[in-house]
């Protein structure tokens, strides 16, 4: 693989630099947050089962599960397979939630070979798991593989930080910041980062966890 992979600040704040250098608007959001932080995590079964309990509910509630989760022990793939529905529930998961939880645990997803696959490959692995969308896959190789030019347009808090900064009359829809997001290759995961920090300055309140 020769995608370019972000391992520490250093290679955050290069990557802003490159945004300054092309955007005042990105230039005026990273003198209003920076430093930007690394976000790097872990990669394997927790992070995407983590990331499906984040689906549709807000940073707090989703931290909150998570905080149950770990606490009766559900974060890996047996520990779900053996689980009974009531146990999950317990700790927050809906219904629907818990058949994605069980489907990501029966996928068997090789996370080693995902370490050297190409983004597109990544995606099209994850996103064949029931309950995993494109954001979630998107998210995964941003964070967990640390993947410098990956992006999440379908991401609410992506799309209002974008409307807020460059003074939009709406808030872009995914297919419309998509295609806004390509001027900010090869760096478009350090572009998130951005938004969601100018997202947090301009709302005072988290958008991604």
């Amino acid at each position: 693989m020769t995608e370019r992979v972000i391992e520490t600040l250093e290679d955050v704040e290069e990557g802003a630099a490159h945004l300054r250098a092309i955007c005042p608007r990105m230039a005026h959001a990273h003198d209003l947050t920076s430093p930007l932080p690394l976000r790097r995590r872990p990669d394997g079964f927790a992070q995407l089962l983590s990331a499906i309990v984040s689906q549709q509910v807000s940073v707090a509630a989703a931290d909150a599960i998570w905080r149950r989760m770990k606490a009766a022990r559900l974060t890996g793939p047996r520990k779900i397979i053996w689980a009974g529905d009531d146990d999950l529930r317990a700790a927050g998961l809906s219904r629907q939630k818990i058949r994605y939880a069980r489907a990501l645990a029966e996928a068997r997803i090789d996370y080693r070979r995902l370490r050297d696959a190409p983004t597109h490959e990544v995606i099209a692995t994850l996103t064949e798991v029931p309950g995993i969308g494109v954001w979630t896959a998107e998210i995964y190789a941003m964070f967990s593989l640390g993947r410098a030019d990956v992006f999440a347009p379908g991401d609410l808090a992506l799309q209002e930080g974008a409307r807020l900064l460059y003074d939009l009359p709406e808030r872009p829809k995914e297919r419309a910041l998509r295609e806004m997001a390509q001027d900010w290759a090869p760096w478009r995961s350090v572009a998130a980062r951005l938004l969601w920090a100018y997202y947090a300055h301009e709302k005072q309140r988290e958008g991604i966890r």
